[in-house]
């Protein structure tokens, strides 16, 4: 068992109880997101103590995820000591809430990558 947290300068640092994060709902191969603030110790699918927001992973006709998010409510809970998951933090990266996450800037460098080769693949084939 490790013991308290401690700064650098010394002086002992409150772990943090609450978590920002995904709560899976929908069905079998089509999830769909609650973002919710629960304690940190409980189960994924446990009571949250609050949802601040919903993601659609899946896009919509128009080739758009949907997501809403309450701003104030994340930024309430992220003042009262409260931590982010890595995938939540990622898509408040996207919505400008946070700098983007170097995770987006990765997905983003291997589809363009993978556009790259997709096109180079298609104009060997046509000749």
């Amino acid at each position: 068992m490790s013991g308290p947290a401690v700064s650098k300068a010394g002086l002992p640092v409150p772990r943090a109880t609450k978590i920002i994060r995904f709560m899976r709902k929908g069905c079998t191969n089509r999830p769909f997101y609650h973002i919710v603030v629960s304690d940190i110790r409980t189960d994924q699918h446990d009571p949250e103590i609050e949802q601040v927001g919903t993601h659609d992973p899946f896009p919509n006709e128009n080739n758009e995820k949907l997501t809403s998010l309450n701003f104030e409510r994340i930024r309430y809970w992220l003042s009262n000591g409260a931590t982010a998951s890595n995938p939540v933090l990622e898509l408040l990266g996207l919505a400008g809430f946070y700098p983007i996450h170097p995770r987006s800037y990765m997905t983003a460098w291997r589809n363009r990558e993978k556009a790259k080769q997709n096109v180079e693949t298609a104009s060997e084939d046509k000749t």
